[in-house]
């Protein structure tokens, strides 16, 4: 019997590491915004959260140096339906440069990011577009129940958090830029694909991804 378990586990252990690098990114990404939901005075604030057009989850952000130093970071975003139930299949994102400041600590960070309005909408659909320049964003309050009712959260196109040693708190991600991941939207797709096209064309989520977008309707089906 004892054999037998033995067996199941290392064939469970070899079938997840037969998973590409996007697919254990994509169970990540879900894994990040379950568990930082599923702490409702630590959580995004469902307001918020039911306002966002989009989601972006990046899970493992990797930084440079303790205080300022370059990042890097690769992750996924999703955007509403347009008839307002539902999420659309992921696009892959990668964040690059900009610091983070004292709030953050160790040596990766998982950030959530909303955005907010048309505006910031239109700028994530681009190829390529700098938070805190082409967009504006600001450090999101936190908690399932904080108010969003301030000109900061009301006016920002974005808004963003991290999660680092189990702290999860609002970060204005200044200066950072997140483009667009065509490797990796190939890869999940099977065929080349703008992040655009996939959410334009309301791309159904494929196989790996449906963990991700199933959490994203646990929470949030149906804008507010």
């Amino acid at each position: 019997m004892k054999l037998h378990v033995y067996f199941a586990a290392a064939l469970s252990a070899a079938v997840m590491n037969a998973q590409p690098d996007y697919a254990k990114r994509l169970d990540a990404a879900a894994t990040v915004f379950s568990e930082v939901m599923a702490t409702p005075d630590k959580a995004v604030p469902q307001e918020l959260l039911d306002k966002a057009e989009c989601i972006v989850v990046v899970p493992g952000l990797k930084k440079g140096a303790f205080i300022f130093g370059a990042k890097y970071g690769r992750g996924f975003m999703s955007c509403r339906q347009k008839s307002g139930a539902g999420w659309t299949g992921p696009g892959a994102v990668r964040v690059e440069g900009g610091s983070f400041g004292l709030q953050i600590g160790g040596s990766e960070t998982d950030v959530i990011m909303l955005v907010m309005n048309e505006r910031g909408y239109q700028r994530l659909l681009s190829s390529k577009f700098t938070l805190g320049g082409d967009a504006s964003v600001a450090a999101g309050p936190v908690g399932r129940t904080a108010t969003a009712q301030t000109d900061a959260y009301m006016t920002a196109e974005i808004l963003s958090w991290s999660r680092s040693r189990g702290v999860f708190a609002g970060i204005s991600l200044q200066g950072a830029t997140l483009r667009q991941d065509l490797d990796v939207n190939r890869d999940i797709y099977g065929k080349p694909l703008t992040n655009k096209e996939i959410i334009l064309n309301q791309m159904a989520p494929p196989k790996p991804a449906a963990a991700l977008i199933s959490v994203f309707n646990k929470y949030s089906s149906r804008k507010g």
